[in-house]
């Protein structure tokens, strides 16, 4: 570790807590409907929207309401998006006269998006079309995220009203989230990726004549090795800037090209690479400080982002030490810091980013649910590979994404409360509100399911070796890790993947499918039910037992059932994987 690399991430935090005071009032007003200075541009055209659509704005629902119109929604434009796909081959802007997508990929494509998970189990430049790039899978990254955004403050009112049967209407949250917050960030932000060298046209790919002709080995029909002169490389192109600003500002992660943010079309300079880390976490942090305006309570919203900002410097921490460190099984190499060399460990890393920013961009990009990579994290040492994937199974409420991280870090907020009433023999409150049975079910059925997808399924794939372990490229407990890796990240609707794993069959395809469902929607009901109940509740005066949600005690205890009830969940399965490859690593054994 060097003092530049700490200064950086130093240098990147900083950034997040300077803007997201300012975004975060922005966003607090927005969605209270007072008057913002972007009113006198987005209002006409929202009153257009509802007009043409039939909307009431003025109607609110209840959560069981909300809850359904959510679902349906993402139903509707769940199959819209499979029918593109499956239709691709018959629709315009497909200069590369790409086929249809097969179905189990096409469905597990849709799902992905829709969830907000961007799980690609495809490479992008070669199987989807410029239309299926901006019509389908955009466009999720917008609502996706806007959905994410409208679930939170519909908690947040929760949390805030009193006595009250309704969370606000689905509509105009979504609406106002994509209008007022999402469009016009990355109309901005495109341009400035565009200023770096990000690609945004409607060319075909350009084929280029390589300056030295490479000789590759294939495997032909017989399964015969046969050897192979390329001389060309065909160099893919599109509307990238577009899709890699809402990709990243809607925490989605999906790239449009197969290597993701380490492509140069898609991050190419140190600044892009700082943007697209910034951009990730800038709206998770001001819902924090969203949060504190609208329920009146400033403090506790500072509380909430002090509790996520532990967790991260703890995982950029560990992921930057793991990789600082020279690999063991590297003998009679020097690998230590120098003029010419970063030391450490660079496989899988553009030199472009080094240790530090591969290991940072490793640790935000799981913190929250954006999925996008700079970095192989299968090439990380295995203490490096660890980072990543704890940060999704803590439930991806470190800043998290777009809403769904702020409404699942308050779900672990009403557990902290209530271990905290227990302790002192009495009724947990919550800002004013009584915590009752009800709540504290509905709050366990939210995280148990989370750790029943992600170990479940991962036992059935390792129980079935022709479906499940076949398409492994490492076996041991790095193939376990991979396996792992993959369903907490599509549980957790990251979307990232440790490679190494062939995940393009019909069993990944399809149980990674119902994975990214269950994550999304299965958990999403309860929340809405803690959000239903507490606004029905009165609010109860301050007593000496009443415990506090602004302070630092809070901010340890919240950290505390996090970990606890994260963490230690899947202790037993990390000490199979990447605790055990580290030990074994030092052995001398590798996988």
């Amino acid at each position: 570790m060097t003092a530049n690399g700490w200064f950086q991430v130093f240098f990147f935090f900083a950034l997040v807590l300077i803007c997201a005071k300012p975004l975060g009032v922005y966003m607090a007003r927005v969605f209270e409907r007072e008057r913002t200075w972007t009113d006198n541009i987005f209002r006409p055209l929202e009153r257009l929207i509802y007009r043409l659509t039939g909307i009431d704005e003025t109607r609110e629902m209840a959560w069981t309401e909300y809850a359904v119109v959510m679902l349906l929604f993402s139903l509707v434009t769940m199959l819209a998006t499979y029918a593109i796909e499956r239709l691709q081959h018959l629709l315009p802007l497909n200069p590369q006269h790409l086929a249809a997508v097969a179905p189990d990929l096409a469905l597990n494509t849709a799902a992905s998006f829709t969830t907000n998970t961007n799980w690609q189990s495809y490479t992008p430049e070669t199987t989807m079309s410029y239309l299926t790039q901006m019509l389908t899978l955009a466009y999720h990254n917008f609502f996706s995220a806007a959905v994410g955004m409208a679930l939170a403050v519909a908690l947040i009112r929760g949390i805030s009203r009193r006595e009250s049967k309704t969370l606000g209407n689905f509509w105009v949250d979504m609406t106002r989230a994509s209008l007022w917050v999402l469009l016009p960030g990355c109309v901005i932000y495109a341009l400035l990726l565009v200023s770096q060298g990000v690609v945004q046209n409607f060319r075909p790919y350009d084929q280029a004549t390589l300056v030295q002709p490479q000789t590759i080995s294939t495997t032909g029909t017989d399964g015969k090795s046969v050897s192979q002169t390329v001389t060309t490389q065909n160099i893919a192109q599109g509307p990238v800037a577009s899709q890699e600003a809402i990709k990243m500002l809607g925490t989605n992660g999906g790239g449009f090209f197969n290597a993701n943010s380490a492509h140069p079309f898609e991050n190419p300079t140190p600044l892009s690479n700082l943007m697209e880390m910034f951009s990730i976490f800038l709206i998770p942090a001001a819902l924090t400080v969203t949060l504190g305006r609208m329920t009146r309570a400033p403090k506790h919203g500072w509380a909430v982002f002090a509790a996520m900002a532990t967790l991260f410097f703890a995982g950029v921490f560990v992921a930057y030490y793991a990789e600082a460190q020279p690999n063991p099984l590297l003998h009679g190499v020097n690998q230590h810091v120098s003029e010419t060399q970063a030391g450490g460990n660079m496989e899988g890393k553009e030199v472009r980013f080094g240790i530090a920013n591969s290991a940072l961009f490793a640790t935000v990009t799981t913190d929250a649910s954006c999925g996008a990579v700079n970095s192989m994290h299968d090439s990380f040492m295995p203490l490096g590979g660890l980072v990543p994937l704890v940060n999704i199974m803590l439930g991806e409420v470190i800043f998290g994404g777009v809403g769904a991280g702020l409404y699942g870090m308050l779900i672990f907020v009403v557990l902290a409360v209530f271990i905290a009433g227990l302790m002192v023999g009495r009724t947990p409150e919550y800002l004013g509100k009584k915590i009752e049975s009800y709540d504290v079910k509905m709050a366990m059925l939210y995280v148990l399911i989370f750790p029943l997808s992600i170990l479940g399924f991962s036992a059935v794939a390792l129980m079935m070796p022709n479906l499940g372990l076949s398409s492994l490229a490492n076996g041991g407990p790095h193939g376990l890790t991979e396996i792992l890796y993959a369903y907490t990240s599509t549980t957790g609707n990251n979307g990232s993947a440790f490679m190494g794993l062939n995940a393009n069959t019909h069993w990944y395809n399809l149980s990674l499918t119902a994975a990214m469902l269950i994550g999304r929607f299965l958990m999403i009901v309860p929340m809405l039910a803690i959000a239903g109940s507490l606004a029905r509740k009165k609010l109860v005066p301050p007593s000496p037992g009443t415990f506090p949600v602004h302070t630092p005690l809070f901010t340890v205890l919240l950290v505390g059932v996090i970990l606890i009830v994260g963490a230690l969940t899947f202790f037993p399965a990390l000490s199979l994987g990447p605790i055990l490859e580290h030990l074994l690593m030092h052995a001398g054994k590798s996988f």
